[in-house]
């Protein structure tokens, strides 16, 4: 094969050609098995995380039955089967291989223990109790602070009680000063004489119609 690239002319210009090529489909011999083997991988990981997720899918229900108290075998061969049937003919899970389902089958055997500590019966039994407790907790609270409003007015009510006892005992102070002030003067009356006491009180009534003349 003969090529130009310009004004030259090259006589063994295939050698180079052939060359080229021989580099090129070794590379494409090295490149495409190792891109083989990665699609493989990546389709083994995709395939894998599809069978985990039906796994655990597979798995839920049949916990959930169990928590349900659907199963009854205590065999362990046999509650695997039972849990096997149960997940066969789920309308959810019919297009999955019995390899996934047995494999749910035995992991839920393996939590029953689990299962029967978290029933729903259990935990609706725990879930109404704690109900109650929080309505008890609710009303407790409720006459804490109808006990604090009570509290407060009674506060309030003694407050004013001493306020009132307090001006009470300022008016009886005043009241007891005013009548000490005046027990001078009845106790100096009570000892003047009778003869006096009419003399100084016929003296007034005497004194009194100039006076009020004037």
């Amino acid at each position: 094969m003969q090529a130009g690239f310009g004004t030259g002319t090259y006589v063994d210009a295939g050698m180079f050609i052939q060359i080229g090529l021989t580099a090129l489909i070794l590379m494409l011999a090295f490149y495409l098995p190792a891109n083989a083997r990665m699609m493989a991988l990546e389709n083994a990981h995709r395939k894998f995380s599809l069978n985990m997720q039906d796994i655990s899918y597979a798995y839920q229900l049949a916990h959930a039955a169990d928590r349900g108290d659907t199963f009854l075998l205590s065999s362990e061969f046999d509650a695997v089967k039972e849990r096997m049937a149960f997940l066969r003919h789920h309308p959810d899970l019919q297009s999955l291989e019995p390899e996934i389902l047995e494999l749910a089958a035995q992991m839920s055997q393996i939590s029953h223990e689990l299962a029967e500590t978290y029933g729903d019966a259990k935990v609706s039994r725990a879930r109404m109790f704690l109900q109650q407790r929080q309505e008890e907790i609710e009303q407790f609270q409720q006459r804490i602070g109808d006990a604090q409003t009570i509290q407060q007015e009674l506060r309030q009510w003694t407050r004013d009680i001493e306020i009132e006892e307090s001006i009470a005992k300022s008016q009886l102070a005043r009241l007891r000063d005013e009548l000490f002030e005046l027990l001078p003067e009845l106790s100096a009356q009570l000892q003047t004489p009778p003869e006096d006491r009419e003399t100084s009180a016929s003296s007034v009534i005497a004194m009194s119609p100039p006076r009020a003349a004037e």
